[in-house]
């Protein structure tokens, strides 16, 4: 019934292209990711090779063996920088995987915070910021 003006923009609500922010915040994010599983990763291979480094926390409800949280954090770490390089393609599933594996090294990182507090906060910090990239950025929804 109305006209509809050429060049106007006829989108629904919440259906607009990503801002170039959150393109870029993919990017930074896939980045990130990577530093983020080289750390943990590397982390994880000085609890495995010497456990005794880190100290135990008292009355922790999440006791584990040194080892195990390395083991852990190793395996996590390799996951991080894999996906992280897919990532970089754009792929739905590299970004779905992005998501689980960012929420399980927030939660790890979120457990290792009796062991090293500024570094657990930091990594849970840089965790959530990466799952906000990823779902701000589109790569979702992209086939």
């Amino acid at each position: 019934m109305f006209p509809l003006e050429q060049g106007r923009n006829m989108e629904l609500p919440g259906t607009s292209d990503p801002s170039g922010g959150a393109d870029s915040g993919v990017f930074f994010g896939a980045s990130v990711l990577i530093v983020v599983g080289v750390f943990q990763a590397l982390q994880g291979l000085a609890a495995v090779i010497n456990g005794a480094h880190f100290e135990e926390a008292p009355d922790y409800a999440f006791r584990m063996d040194p080892s195990t949280w390395g083991w852990t954090h190793l395996v996590l770490g390799v996951l991080l920088v894999l996906v992280g390089v897919n990532l970089f393609r754009g792929s739905r599933l590299a970004g779905i995987a992005a998501l689980v594996l960012a929420g399980l090294a927030a939660i790890a990182n979120f457990l290792f915070i009796p062991h090293y507090p500024f570094w657990g906060i930091i990594i849970v910090l840089i965790d959530i910021w990466v799952i906000w990239a990823i779902c701000a950025s589109g790569v979702l929804s992209s086939d």
